[in-house]
């Protein structure tokens, strides 16, 4: 509702005075806030007179939420950020409609924000400021308080940083430096990195548009808005987390890259900090690098029985080459850390080449590639051979000479573990071939490849059957019995997932020992089709194969699956 039309209404219905309205807009002026709630606290009018008018004058009901007991559930429907911004509050479900109790009923901007988040129907109800904000302090955990505090602070206090400060051209360090040390902007910070290591997010998103500016987290693969905090701020903010990673706050038209280490309930945790000047200002992505989220127990991760015994057996070897394959983000640093850290002991001597170190492991010798000096994956492995390595790890085989030198070390009694981004296990052979290695080199070289994916977990606590008609699991990959017999689950939504259905993530593996039969179709130069097909004779379960198994073992579902793997 806009300021001068809902005091226009006041005084026309002789609520307040012309005098009292003036008074009112100056103060909301100097410091801001809603007109509804400066009028309330100027004793201007009454609280209940100000919701009785507002309900009357709109056709909207009034809500009185002292005497409501509001489900948990209902308040996970919007998260603690959306209704500090809008000052909503939201108080039942019923059906595909969702209840909502609003300081300004007349919100376009709240309404369609809501609706398009969580799909529901919004139906708006009016209510006092106290009585919202009050039960948001309630509904909502003591982060949210927190976070409210904050949010409050930045909107009141008057920060050094000239909120000019963002166009390029027009930059004062010694403002932005200013900015940056205030205690609302360090608080901030400090709240964004907090909330993240609790939620245990993978990435923090810093993001900056033309008139807005946003905080996302991405927690189980997935992106989700946290905050929007104040546009003004953006600079300061910002160069906060570029302070805080050793990178030059002057420098804005190039990309960086840094690190921070910060301690959370006796925890330390890193992160890793990329940088990236953008249209209407600097992006920063922090990727976090808990090492007790780690799995590091190869049970776990998502191999089936036989599966499992196989890679064991391989990584057990006294040399060979073995290659995790897979798109970015589904989890081959995962596997290749569990498997480190189930072959480590004090008998061996373990390398690694990575880009980036993502975890510190005891007992693991693990180099930083800086390709700007000329330390790259090649270069690392020529120098690894020079100091007695048992067990070699590269980061990822990008070029004809990282792979050439690995190979060679696999034929020269080391076993070396690393990565390629490949759709499946079969077709890494023609990628190597490709680069130039020759068919008997990867004949002899090549013990193991493995295919992963991840997959969203069924969220344990609102685990529920699901019909699924029979056509549709045949259709995906299984037989007529099997999908007769199949019993299927999903997730209802809770509070525990955030009415997603799913919680946690497990990996599906397409695990492909290349034994004799493989070994003699790759010196015949065989296709990857050829290759699958003896694979799965000789009794290789495919992605696909892989996530039918956890269908069928009530852990994942169909659309999971189906969206993450190819038919076979």
């Amino acid at each position: 509702m806009v300021p001068e039309r809902l005091g226009k209404l006041l005084t026309t219905a002789k609520l307040i005075t012309e005098d009292q309205l003036q008074k009112a807009l100056l103060t909301q002026k100097k410091e801001g806030g809603r007109l509804g709630g400066i009028l309330v606290k100027m004793a201007f009018i009454e609280e209940d007179k100000l919701l009785k008018f507002l309900s009357q004058q709109y056709g909207i009901p009034a809500i009185d939420l002292s005497k409501l007991q509001i489900d948990p559930a209902v308040t996970k429907l919007v998260p603690a950020e959306v209704v500090l911004k809008y000052r909503v509050m939201p108080v039942k479900r019923s059906g595909a409609t969702l209840s909502l109790a609003m300081v300004d009923p007349t919100d376009v901007f709240a309404v369609d924000d809501i609706k398009f988040m969580t799909g529901y129907e919004i139906e708006p109800m009016v209510a006092s400021e106290t009585a919202v904000m009050t039960a948001i302090s309630k509904g909502y955990d003591a982060s949210s308080k927190q976070l409210q505090t904050v949010l409050k602070d930045l909107e009141s206090q008057e920060t050094t940083a000239d909120p000019t400060i963002i166009r390029e051209e027009e930059v004062d360090i010694g403002k932005l430096k200013e900015a940056v040390e205030e205690v609302p902007v360090v608080k901030l910070a400090n709240l964004i990195l907090n909330e993240a290591v609790k939620k245990k997010v993978s990435d923090i998103h810093i993001e900056p548009y033309e008139k807005s500016f946003r905080v996302r987290y991405r927690l189980d693969g997935s992106l989700y808005e946290v905050m929007s905090p104040p546009k003004k701020l953006q600079a300061a903010l910002t160069s906060r987390f570029k302070i805080m990673s050793d990178l030059d706050i002057a420098e804005r038209r190039l990309p960086q890259d840094g690190r921070i280490k910060m301690k959370f309930e006796d925890k330390e945790v890193d992160l890793r900090v990329s940088c990236l000047p953008c249209l209407f200002g600097e992006k920063i992505v922090m990727r976090l690098l808990d090492k007790s989220n780690l799995t590091l127990d190869l049970t776990k991760l998502g191999f089936d029985p036989k599966a499992l015994e196989n890679f064991m057996k391989a990584i057990g070897s006294p040399y060979g080459m073995v290659l995790v394959t897979g798109p970015t983000g589904s989890g081959k640093t995962t596997t290749l850390y569990s498997a480190l850290n189930y072959i480590n002991t004090i008998d061996v001597n373990i390398m690694t080449a990575e880009d980036p170190v993502e975890y510190n492991l005891m007992g693991i010798n693990q180099v930083q590639m800086k390709d700007e000096i000329g330390l790259n994956f090649a270069a690392a492995l020529r120098s690894f051979l020079r100091q007695d390595p048992d067990i070699i790890m590269v980061g990822e085989i990008r070029d004809y000479e990282t792979a050439e030198i690995g190979v060679k070390a696999a034929l020269t009694g080391h076993l070396v573990l690393s990565t390629l981004h490949t759709n499946d296990a079969p077709s890494t052979i023609n990628r190597l071939l490709n680069m130039g290695i020759e068919p008997f080199l990867v004949a002899s070289s090549v013990v193991m490849i493995i295919a992963q994916r991840l997959v969203h977990r069924v969220c344990k606590d609102c685990k529920e059957l699901e019909k699924v008609p029979v056509p549709m699991l045949v259709k995906a990959g299984m037989t007529e019995e099997e999908a007769k017999s199949a019993v299927c689950y999903k997730g209802k939504g809770c509070s525990t997932c955030s009415d997603t259905g799913y919680k946690g993530r497990l990996a599906l593996y397409e695990v492909m020992p290349i034994g004799e039969e493989v070994r003699e179709l790759i010196l015949q130069g065989a296709s990857s089709d050829e290759i699958k097909k003896r694979a799965i004779s000789t009794g290789m379960k495919t992605l696909r194969m892989s996530g039918l198994s956890k269908i069928r073992e009530g852990i994942t579902t169909l659309e999971e699956v189906v969206d993450s793997t190819f038919p076979d």
